[in-house]
């Protein structure tokens, strides 16, 4: 399965919103998906994303599924995603 988060916006900030976004993908994109289920996140078109919204989603779905990121070279995105993995111990 593919999740591309640019369908929940170019600007991904706050834990609010991050939090509105996991809700809404456990409710349609994760639903009947198992937990040994391989998740691609795909990171295309996101030009801000900040540790806030990544905790609610990412560190949420690293924890619950197995995760692989895709297009993640954007600068924010690197820098979040480095933070995520030194506070929450994630491994990507």
């Amino acid at each position: 399965m593919v999740i591309e988060l640019r369908k929940f916006g170019d600007i991904l900030i706050s834990h609010p919103a991050g939090r509105e976004a996991y809700l809404a993908m456990s409710a349609y994109l994760l639903k009947g998906v198992k937990k040994d289920e391989k998740i691609i996140i795909d990171f295309a078109g996101v030009k801000v994303l900040t540790p806030s919204w990544a905790d609610e989603v990412i560190t949420k779905l690293a924890q619950n599924y197995g995760i692989q990121l895709k297009n993640a070279d954007n600068p924010t995105v690197k820098a979040t995603l480095k933070t995520l993995i030194q506070y929450s111990n994630l491994k990507f």
